[in-house]
């Protein structure tokens, strides 16, 4: 998929404590890359990565587009209008009927069904047609060298140093712009760590086998916490009034009780309670489109941390599962970005950490948000209106 974003979230989810020598950033490019080196060659990396290590430039174009995240500016209907496309959905389904044994092994093996595979493999690169042109061991060479979140990015350089030394990868491999590689986009740890010859042919290849690809992603979604036979998302219709501080994705309560509170199936019909739990989220506030998440919903968030791409991902899910387009309601108009950077800057003054004042509704804008919609009286539902910024 064009879109990286997606790249940042995975790498801060599975960021692990590093040691300082790990965290160091900036100075003389080439001196730093020797520090590098060094880090390499105690971790077992052999001359083909050490050689592959010095061959690597700065790239200013990763930088650049480290710096550029304004798709994640638009809301979630917009975005999961132009994501969750016909050919998607068309190539989607074509696809699990090419490949349902492979399919069907890895929702034996690893509990992970078909169209959750399929719909990353969709978003990431359109089925492997869109994999990325940066040279991948540069772009994360630089991005770790640069100082703006290094940490983000030095703890995939060993294992991809440690993949090109083992000719599972070339040197001048390519892929994403912040290190992801293959038709799923997968991180060179994960690749390390899970992937999985779906093939049989002693190698794994996420650039070019599908086999590789299903299997290594249904290998990873599970080590994320994916639960075998458990539902993700579930659309649903919300009343005009209930207790909207109850709603959002972390507040998981019994079916029994949403339906006590008027939640019901999207077609109108009674919620079933199957001993699950799941949290309310509302997206674009009370007035838009509602869904159920359940905790493999969480899963998603581990492999992107934006919600508006997790919840897209997870829809797209249903939809190849079967479930009809989403109704999208009629929410109340939200605020536009610099309406949003101003809404930002007046909760970061009131003392919440909204992170980047970027106009970017990220999980912890929207918590902010849910915090002075209690204080003021107005519904708890995390949407940023005009009415909102006004009374700020």
């Amino acid at each position: 998929m064009r879109l990286r974003s997606q790249a940042l979230a995975a790498l801060f989810l599975c960021a692990t404590a590093l040691p300082a020598m790990a965290q160091e950033c900036g100075g003389d490019f080439e001196t730093w890359k020797q520090g590098v080196a060094a880090e390499a060659k105690a971790a077992g990396v052999g001359a083909v990565g050490l050689d592959a290590l010095e061959d690597a430039t700065f790239d200013e174009r990763a930088l650049a587009r480290d710096r550029a995240q304004g798709v994640f500016t638009q809301t979630f209907i917009e975005f999961s209008n132009r994501m969750i496309s016909a050919y998607r959905l068309k190539q989607g389904a074509a696809n699990m009927k090419k490949y349902a044994d492979i399919f069907a092994r890895a929702d034996q093996q690893f509990g992970v069904q078909a169209p959750v595979i399929t719909a990353f493999w969709a978003l990431e690169t359109d089925f492997g047609a869109v994999q990325g042109d940066f040279h991948t061991l540069s772009a994360l060479v630089t991005l770790s060298h640069d100082c703006r979140r290094p940490q983000l990015f030095r703890q995939q350089l060993v294992p991809l140093l440690e993949l090109i030394d083992r000719g599972v990868l070339p040197a001048d491999v390519t892929g994403a712009w912040a290190g992801e590689i293959g038709q799923t986009q997968i991180l060179p740890s994960d690749y390390l760590t899970h992937g999985v010859d779906g093939d049989g042919d002693g190698k794994v290849d996420l650039r070019k086998s599908v086999p590789d690809v299903i299997m290594t992603t249904a290998s990873k979604v599970l080590s994320r916490g994916w639960k075998r036979d458990e539902p993700w998302i579930q659309e649903v219709r919300v009343p005009d009034e209930m207790p909207w501080d109850q709603t959002g994705r972390t507040n998981k309560l019994p079916l029994t009780q949403w339906a006590q509170w008027g939640v019901t199936n999207s077609d109108g019909s009674p919620l079933v309670d199957k001993g699950l739990k799941a949290g309310l989220a509302l997206p674009m506030g009370r007035k838009g489109p509602a869904f159920l998440t359940y905790d493999n919903f969480d899963v998603y968030l581990e492999w992107n941390q934006s919600f508006t791409y997790a919840l897209t991902a997870a829809n797209l899910a249903a939809r190849l599962a079967g479930a009809p387009p989403l109704d999208p309601r009629n929410p109340e108009p939200g605020l536009n970005n610099e309406q949003m950077k101003a809404l930002q800057t007046k909760l970061e003054a009131r003392g919440y950490d909204v992170g980047t004042v970027d106009g970017i509704l990220g999980t912890n804008t929207r918590e902010a948000i849910r915090k002075e919609q209690m204080r003021l009286g107005l519904p708890v539902d995390g949407w940023p209106t005009p009415e909102l910024l006004a009374k700020l």
